[in-house]
């Protein structure tokens, strides 16, 4: 399983899963491909990308 992250990440993208940040990444495709990877293993998550420059979810 993905571990939390202790501190907001200050760049890039991060995996959110069940409302909570797990994973950081640099690129929006490497979240994505982590994302789906994730739930392919655990289809019943709910898993957005959250882009932190933005502060957006779901992109």
């Amino acid at each position: 399983m993905v571990a939390a992250i202790r501190e907001l990440p200050t760049s890039g993208y991060a995996l959110e899963v069940d409302g909570r940040l797990k994973a950081e990444f640099a690129t929006r495709d490497g979240a994505r491909a982590g994302g789906e990877e994730l739930k392919g293993r655990f289809p019943m998550l709910q898993i957005r990308i959250y882009h932190v420059q933005m502060n957006a979810r779901g992109i």
